[in-house]
């Protein structure tokens, strides 16, 4: 089994509630909207494998690293991973091109600030946005999502509270 960490909309935030949640992870998958090309350093730095796509508010230094679609393969199920990517009967334009093109078993993406699993039986897919594990926006849980990977199927899946996008107490990861 391969155990994923999966977050979203940083915008540049990390504490230490963030670390903890990462720790153990196999993989740490970051759906876009890092804002800072140091925060894309630190997560690559914590687990054996990172993957990520930039989101619409990365600038060049971020894109120049981190490409706007990523599809691979994790214990024999496809993924694709983009920032801008809707969930089951609302896809954005772009990931119906690219949900038909690449047949995922898994599609992964940010954006929304709105935490989903969703399955899209019409698709054969399982539909993830972790929801904003940073501060900037408007959701009112920072939220990322920790799963496993067996044999091509998704199991042990668990929706992590981080705390309040607005909380004072944040004790910065050192």
């Amino acid at each position: 089994m391969t155990r994923i960490a999966l977050l979203s909309d940083t915008h540049s935030y990390f504490d230490a509630r963030i670390a903890h949640h990462l720790r153990g992870a196999d993989e740490i998958w970051h759906a876009g909207d890092f804002g800072s090309s140091e925060l894309v350093l630190r997560l690559a730095a914590l687990a054996p494998v990172f993957r990520g796509v930039y989101g619409n508010i990365d600038g060049t230094d971020i894109r120049c690293t981190e490409p706007l679609v990523q599809t691979f393969s994790v214990e024999g199920l496809p993924v694709l991973m983009t920032h801008i990517g809707g969930y089951p009967g609302h896809y954005a334009p772009a990931a119906r091109q690219l949900l038909a093109q690449a047949r995922p078993g898994l599609f992964v993406c940010g954006h929304s600030h709105i935490l989903r699993v969703m399955p899209d039986s019409k698709l054969g897919l399982l539909a993830l946005n972790p929801g904003a594990a940073g501060r900037h926006g408007f959701h009112k849980v920072r939220t990322l999502l920790r799963f496993g990977i067996d044999k091509g199927k998704v199991v042990e899946m668990q929706a992590v509270e981080l705390g309040p996008r607005t909380a004072l107490l944040d004790v910065p990861a050192g």
